[in-house]
């Protein structure tokens, strides 16, 4: 469990930086200029990625509560719902007109449903502690930006071409879960 903590850590760690310590990332961007902050940004978050699926796979799940069985379709619909929030975070999308953090609101999405479908402690610390952190982003991004610009809603063709997107991705993941995480997803 310590590897899964210190990856979580690291992980929120390094994204809260612009948000909550802006002295410290300007000083990380003088010191190693745009290249050498968004490469070791980016090297730190790959590192976390490697602390967590180690931590996961290292650690011994122990049961926490018990999954409702009954919600088992909820909870995917809830993930797939979270994978089109990614896909659009990128994207123009008319949904942006109703959520501020796509991004950040998949991921609460998908921590949230995998929290409905597994009830073990390493769950729980995963899933918890990146929804939680999704909460905490969202705050730090809108106190720093202020307030909310929409942008201009796109043709409806756009929110297509997303959920074929999301489809893709959403096979793929299904496809390499059982690597990274060591469980099918069905």
């Amino acid at each position: 469990m310590v590897l899964l903590i210190l990856g979580l850590v690291l992980f929120a760690g390094v994204h809260l930086v612009p948000s909550l310590a802006p002295g410290l990332k300007a000083s990380w961007h003088s010191k190693f200029g745009e290249g050498g902050y968004k490469g070791s940004f980016s090297l730190l978050l790959l590192l976390s990625f490697g602390l967590i699926i180690a931590g996961w796979r290292s650690a011994q799940p122990e049961l926490v509560y018990l999954p409702v069985p009954e919600i088992k379709h909820l909870a995917l619909l809830l993930i797939v719902v979270g994978f089109f929030l990614f896909v659009i975070s990128n994207r123009p999308s008319r949904v942006c007109q109703w959520i501020r953090h796509p991004q950040l609101t998949g991921l609460l999405l998908w921590a949230l449903a995998h929290l409905l479908l597994n009830g073990d402690n390493r769950s729980v610390t995963l899933f918890g502690a990146l929804g939680i952190w999704a909460i905490v982003e969202m705050v730090a991004i809108n106190r720093r930006e202020g307030a909310w610009v929409k942008a201009e809603s796109p043709p409806l063709t756009t929110e297509v071409i997303s959920a074929a997107i999301t489809i893709v991705v959403v096979a793929l993941v299904v496809s390499v879960h059982p690597y990274l995480s060591g469980m099918p997803v069905f």
